[in-house]
Formats: C-alpha cells, sequence, structure tokens
C-alpha cells in the first residue's frame, strides 16, 4: 500500500511537472522559430494535453480513485482538451492574422474552457490524494512554488485573473482543511499562486497582461 502511495504521488508531481513545463511552451519554445506552415511552439503544444492527463489519470490508478472522481476527471480531461484544442489553434492563427474572431476564440473561450478543465481535473486529484498521507521532503515545496506560480502567470497573461484568484482562494481553503493528509501540496500551491496574484495586482494596480507590459 506504501509503495503505491508514493507512486501517486510521484504522478501527481510528474502531472504538476507537465503543467509548469507546457503551460509556458510558447514562451520557452519561442526562439525555436518556425516550422513549416507553423511555430515550433504550436507543434510541441499539441501534445501537452496528452501528457498532462496521462499523468493525472495515472495519479488517480496508483491511488484507486473511485468512479465518481473517474467521472469527474473525464469530465474535466475533456473541458482541458478542447479548450486547449480551441486555444492553440486560435492563437496559431492569431500569429499570422490577427483580429476580433481570433481573440475570441484564443482569449476568451479557449482560456476559460481550458482553464475551466485545469481546475475540474486538479479537484478529480485533490478528491483522490486527500484521502492519503501527504508526501514528504523539501522538493514537494519547489514544485508546489512552481506550479502556483505558473497558475499565476496563465491567469495573469490568459486574461482571466478574476478565475485565478477565485480557484487560488477555493483550494487553498479545501487544501488546508485537509493539511494533515493529501491537501498539504494544494494548500501550498495554490496559497502561493493567490499570494503571487494578490501581490500582482496591488502593484500593477490592476492585472495587465505581461506582454503589455512587454515582459514577453
Amino acid at each position: 500500500m506504501q509503495q503505491q502511495q508514493r507512486a501517486s504521488w510521484k504522478w501527481v508531481a510528474a502531472f504538476a511537472l507537465a503543467v509548469i513545463v507546457g503551460h509556458h511552451v510558447g514562451t520557452i519554445a519561442k526562439p525555436l522559430g518556425g516550422l513549416g506552415d507553423a511555430d515550433w511552439a504550436d507543434w510541441i503544444d499539441v501534445l501537452v494535453p496528452y501528457v498532462v492527463l496521462s499523468c493525472a489519470a495515472m495519479a488517480l490508478r496508483r491511488v484507486g480513485a473511485g468512479r465518481s472522481t473517474w467521472v469527474l476527471f473525464a469530465i474535466g480531461a475533456v473541458m482541458y482538451t478542447q479548450g486547449h484544442g480551441i486555444h492553440l489553434a486560435a492563437n496559431s492563427i492569431a500569429n499570422v492574422d490577427p483580429g476580433e474572431r481570433a481573440h475570441l476564440w484564443d482569449e476568451v473561450v479557449g482560456h476559460y474552457v481550458w482553464y475551466a478543465g485545469w481546475v475540474v481535473v486538479v479537484a478529480a486529484l485533490g478528491r483522490a490524494m486527500v484521502t492519503r498521507e501527504t508526501a514528504r521532503g523539501w522538493s514537494w515545496y519547489v514544485v508546489a512554488a512552481l506550479y502556483g506560480l505558473t497558475w499565476m502567470t496563465n491567469t495573469v497573461e490568459g486574461g482571466t485573473p478574476v478565475l485565478g484568484l477565485i480557484v487560488a482562494v477555493a483550494f487553498t481553503a479545501w487544501g488546508a482543511l485537509h493539511r494533515d493528509r493529501g491537501g498539504r501540496q494544494l494548500m501550498a500551491a495554490y496559497g502561493i499562486a493567490l499570494a503571487l496574484l494578490l501581490v500582482f495586482g496591488v502593484w500593477q494596480r490592476g492585472f495587465p497582461q505581461f506582454t503589455e507590459l512587454g515582459w514577453i
């Protein structure tokens, strides 16, 4: 049982790292330039949902999640995949032919559906992992910090800071209620995200996107 529990936490860590890297792939791979009719970043981004959702599914399998948790995960996975696909296609088009319609599907519909699916997947993972002992070690807090930073950067640059704040408060509170079990990592990750969002909002007197500030 302990071996299965350790394996499930390793897959949770893999999920978090896949999100951290995958959700910044547009910035990370931007210097690679183009490949054919699209950028290298777009081609790599196609793989992101496969990696992220596979890691989450393996964590649920290892922990022995119940049917209702799998149903929750399935709903989130469909939303995550659809939203990510809408965003990817519209964003790729907007890179060469920007316009109001591309903005609608990329920055509004795509981001909200994608991030909502992300939230539901995390809720499924949280529901499964709070029934287990918390993971130990300083490396978990490094992962939590980077994951919290990712939630902050994605919701600010994605134009969804209100969603970012609401979800950060909810998951921080829920994780705190289960901090003696598997909720500690959730509390740490989204607590960091909440603090970063609040500091950024006060500093900038709002939530301008990083591109608007000329940072990326």
